[in-house]
């Protein structure tokens, strides 16, 4: 409920910033693209390059599950031409604005993009504790999309083909870096799948929320985790702890696994208690300030992932 009046606070404060009506008008002539986290913004620059307007509301280096829009978000997202967001509960705040919105922008919602597969909880891993009441919960889709390639491949096409109709002048040239992009992310998906293929082990452990449920089902892999993708819960209880310990031990588990700008206390407990080497496994939900000013990308982190996978599957 807070959050709601929160959300209903900035919208009243944008509209009222905004009163003029007017979209802005870019000097440019170059489309605004907007998205709300690092992996569409990513594939937009591919796509794109220099011939659209691109930004990023996530701040880099902040938690895109905790984002709340300022007034001039808002103002950004009203002036834009396509307005790219993930969907699902991390992105309700949207929908309430979106609604609020008199306005000819293009929207796109990733998780319309491909097949989506409810939120799972996994044996050991802890729920997230729910408000009261007696209502039935909604069925909460995994949010998560991207981190498949195969998904990615999906979600590119679908931007590619929207920008291709909205800027029919630069058509081909989006269309020859959505082609060139599309092979990255097929080769990249091979080479995880020969990964996986020929591992000796196929079960990851993640001291950490898990995100990559469609990455888990596309290459046939079985995971634990202390929480599943979407929970906002930093503290494991010890049950957990002792769980994802044990399983460990049990199957020999070399690595334990955390997604990144995460304060791996998790991970850190189970490795100092098993013996397990910590690392990364790049989610891509956001980068650091420093890799978005290198132009790191999707591909890239995706890359890295290869070998953080490799050290724990052989």
């Amino acid at each position: 409920m807070k959050r709601f009046l929160f959300i209903c606070l900035l919208i009243c404060a944008a509209v009222s910033v905004f009163a003029s009506g007017k979209k802005a008008v870019k000097a440019d002539g170059k489309p605004a693209v907007v998205t709300t986290i690092f992996p569409a913004y990513d594939f937009a620059r591919e796509i794109a390059g220099d011939n659209v307007n691109l930004t990023m509301l996530l701040p880099p280096g902040a938690e895109s599950h905790s984002f709340e829009p300022s007034p001039r978000d808002i103002i950004t997202i009203q002036n834009s031409d396509i307005f790219i967001y993930v969907g699902g509960e991390s992105d309700a705040w949207v929908d309430r604005i979106l609604d609020s919105m008199d306005t000819n922008m293009i929207t796109i919602r990733l998780m319309d993009a491909v097949d989506v597969v409810e939120e799972e909880i996994v044996e050991g891993m802890q729920e997230e504790e729910e408000d009261g009441g007696e209502e039935e919960a909604e069925t909460e889709y995994d949010e998560h999309v991207w981190t498949s390639p195969r998904n990615a491949e999906l979600i590119v096409r679908k931007i590619a083909d929207t920008l291709e109709s909205l800027d029919a002048a630069n058509a081909a040239e989006y269309e020859k870096n959505t082609v060139a992009y599309i092979e990255k992310l097929r080769k990249l998906d091979g080479e995880f799948k020969d990964l996986v293929d020929g591992a000796k082990r196929k079960t990851i452990v993640f001291g950490d929320r898990f995100p990559f449920r469609y990455f888990a089902d596309a290459y046939g892999l079985d995971y634990y985790a202390a929480f599943p993708g979407c929970s906002t819960e930093t503290d494991c209880s010890p049950a957990t702890i002792a769980f994802l310990i044990d399983k460990v031990r049990d199957e020999k588990i070399p690595v334990v696994f955390h997604i990144e700008l995460s304060n791996e206390n998790i991970a850190d407990a189970i490795a100092e208690e098993t013996g397990a080497k910590k690392s990364l496994l790049h989610a891509v939900h956001n980068i650091t300030k420093r890799d978005f000013d290198s132009g790191t990308g999707y591909y890239d982190l995706m890359t890295q992932n290869l070998v953080y996978l490799r050290n724990a599957l052989y």
